[in-house]
């Protein structure tokens, strides 16, 4: 994980501030300028029982955040951005000890085990692959997972560098399900239900405090800005969002003015 990690500190410090280049990659890391054009034939990764890695599996601290990784992939799911890394890190190690192999069925997450597997949805167009969880990351923006350049080949999201998806996590006795013959994925796309974009700024018990922020973010030309109301546990719980948003370069544009306003960084919400 160590060299991993050094390289992306080493790229946060040079692009400071700056949100991600159109592409969905830092400086000279992509494309190799000849890649395989066959990576459609690649197989997805099969999920299997395999013990947890004796690297990467243990709490860690990145850019001053803490992460506790999972024991388990299962009953994990969650939604948001995808991006990929390419030729920066392709033979490098990867966090578990293994190579990293950019046209593999692989990919990097911050907390689920080492190694998982996981079914990655692009919820944009409705594809969705098997990858194999080996690696941390991603630490630079409002990112969900990284996955390798194969599976970003076969999601469709290598021109555009980033994708909204959905992950779920795979137990090893899972059914492998062939694109011939698999089950419906859950909330299926809809071509009338195009996923949406939001930058979610605070969460509180007070709706006082909620209408508060909701003010300063409209003070500085925020918008649109509204509070979601919700029950946690039967609590209350008032959820202040921007947007929707239209691209997700426009949320990390948006996540920067408003760590400009030295809020904590939002948090990118997927609903669908």
């Amino acid at each position: 994980m160590k060299n991993r990690l050094f390289v992306l500190l080493v790229m946060a410090l040079a692009t400071g501030c700056a949100t991600t280049p159109r592409g969905g990659y830092y400086q000279d890391d992509g494309p190799h300028a000849h890649p395989p054009t066959d990576l459609d034939r690649v197989p997805d990764a099969t999920p299997r029982h395999e013990p947890l890695s004796s690297r990467g599996n243990d709490p860690y601290k990145v850019f001053g955040v803490s992460y506790r990784p999972l024991r388990s992939a299962a009953d994990y799911r969650e939604r948001g951005v995808a991006s990929w890394y390419g030729k920066k890190f392709h033979g490098r190690r990867t966090s578990n000890g293994e190579t990293y192999d950019m046209y593999s069925m692989t990919a990097a997450h911050k907390t689920l085990p080492l190694p998982s597997y996981a079914r990655v949805r692009n919820l944009n167009n409705g594809r969705s692959v098997i990858v194999r969880v080996n690696d941390r990351g991603p630490f630079l923006e409002n990112r969900l997972i990284d996955l390798s350049y194969a599976a970003a080949w076969k999601l469709g999201i290598i021109g555009t560098g980033t994708g909204i998806v959905e992950v779920e996590g795979l137990s090893g006795d899972e059914p492998v399900r062939t694109a011939s013959a698999r089950a419906p994925d859950p909330e299926p796309v809809s071509k009338n239900a195009a996923p949406r974009l939001y930058l979610q700024v605070g969460a509180f018990t007070s709706r006082d405090n909620a209408e508060t922020l909701k003010d300063r973010l409209a003070r500085a030309d925020f918008a649109p800005v509204y509070i979601q109301s919700a029950q946690l546990d039967n609590t209350p719980l008032y959820r202040v969002r921007i947007g929707p948003l239209a691209s997700v370069d426009e949320t990390d544009k948006l996540a920067a003015r408003v760590a400009a306003q030295g809020l904590p960084h939002p948090v990118v919400v997927v609903e669908q």
